[in-house]
């Protein structure tokens, strides 16, 4: 590729940080001790490890004692999940929604194959959640809520402080996916009132392999991970100290990243939005406008499957997704849009832009000059009455009461 890709899928992952690389860099080469070690040499290195733990606190407003390294985001969603059922063996059911991450997703698949009841409350077409049907859903039996607090598809924001109060007043504990918030929204575990949250590096321009869960202090909390002492107890597996120190620097960064991304990279994505939705006939944007992620949009594109649009952007140079990183490969619709009242024909034909603060304003350009073209060349090549199909197909269908039952979603990122 001569030119470097106009990378439009932060939500997937984010170029590691030239300054996250230079500060775990000597936690490869020279400080590569067991900080479980007895003798000073690895010892020595848990300094680092608590300095870590400090920085990724101070990002959600949390004390570093209740913080835990994990590998990442889904081994987080999991623990919290699978802690709230084992210390509560009296509660076997899960509330969720049927938007989540596939951790949550085919996490709650797993658990009603073992005889736990998991129920996927449906959304809004808009993807909104009905928080009176979330509250008359909480049975006495309820062991824990989880919701996301950014979906990681339509950028769309869930509102997470009314929930955990809900939960708090039917004395029911609360977990929130928040992988998809740091460096692009405020994001205060002790303001929210959350019981538990999970944070994922590799979404902050850290390295894959290491993530965190918050457990609000006084929680019962039961290990996921069993094995040696560390993390107090709470995870076993011997500390992965370069990227523990990585994710350090990277919410050191996260934190100083939050006015450039709800200013221009804000502006960057409405520009790309807007361009899409004012340059090319039959798009629409998928989800509510606001509140959503700043950076997040995804568009229907009638007519057409994502595959060719992707495919054909590819060959251009540019970087975007059809949803989830995580279920790429995958032959079915979003779970996502479909959960949504989206048609499969338009789930196929959408295209998610998540963009970061690399992204420039020629990127965006460049996209909009090429995206056109694109779509007319796929529309062109797909017959008539198969076009005037699929054109029907896509109209939007309001969330059956249907959804509403315990089901297991096909899952996504």
């Amino acid at each position: 590729m001569s030119r470097p890709p106009v990378y439009f899928d932060h939500n997937a992952t984010t170029r590691v940080a030239p300054e996250v690389v230079a500060a775990m860099l000597p936690f490869l080469t020279e400080y590569w001790g067991n900080p479980s070690s007895a003798y000073s040499f690895g010892h020595k290195i848990t300094t680092h490890v608590e300095e870590a733990r400090a920085k990724v606190a101070s990002l959600v407003n949390a004390d570093p004692r209740e913080i835990i390294f994990t590998s990442c985001g889904t081994e987080s969603n999991n623990s919290a999940i699978h802690s709230a059922l084992v210390t509560h063996p009296e509660r076997r059911h899960v509330l969720t929604t049927a938007v989540e991450h596939s951790a949550n997703i085919k996490f709650g698949d797993f658990l009603q194959e073992r005889g736990y009841e998991v129920t996927f409350l449906p959304v809004e077409s808009d993807g909104s959640l009905d928080l009176y049907r979330l509250e008359q859903s909480i049975r006495p039996d309820t062991a824990i809520v989880s919701v996301m607090w950014a979906n990681n598809e339509t950028g769309v924001l869930f509102p997470i402080e009314e929930i955990a109060a809900i939960c708090r007043s039917k004395g029911v504990l609360f977990h929130t996916d928040a992988v998809q918030m740091p460096g692009k929204l405020k994001l205060d575990v002790k303001e929210s009132g959350v019981d538990f949250a999970s944070l994922s590096g590799h979404k902050l321009q850290a390295p894959k392999g290491i993530g965190l869960l918050y457990v609000k202090r006084r929680t019962k909390y039961q290990p996921y991970v069993i094995g040696g002492g560390q993390e107090r107890g709470r995870r076993g597996g011997t500390e992965n100290v370069p990227n523990i120190v990585a994710f350090g620097r990277a919410a050191e960064l996260a934190s100083t990243s939050l006015e450039d991304e709800n200013t221009r990279v804000r502006a960057l994505r409405d520009k790309l939005e807007n361009g899409i939705l004012g340059g090319i006939d039959g798009t629409s944007r998928n989800g509510a406008k606001e509140p959503r992620l700043p950076n997040t949009t995804n568009i229907a594109f009638e007519g057409v499957e994502a595959e060719g649009i992707l495919l054909l952007l590819d060959q251009a140079g540019i970087c975007a997704s059809s949803g989830s990183a995580c279920t790429t490969g995958s032959l079915d619709p979003s779970h996502v849009l479909i959960a949504m009242g989206c048609s499969a024909a338009r789930a196929r034909g959408s295209i998610r832009f998540s963009l970061g603060i690399d992204n420039t304003e020629p990127e965006v350009d460049y996209a909009l000059k090429h995206l056109p073209p694109i779509i007319a060349k796929l529309r062109a090549n797909v017959p008539l009455a198969e076009a005037d199909g699929a054109r029907s197909a896509t109209t939007r269908q309001e969330p059956s009461s249907k959804s509403q039952r315990n089901i297991k979603h096909q899952a996504s990122n």
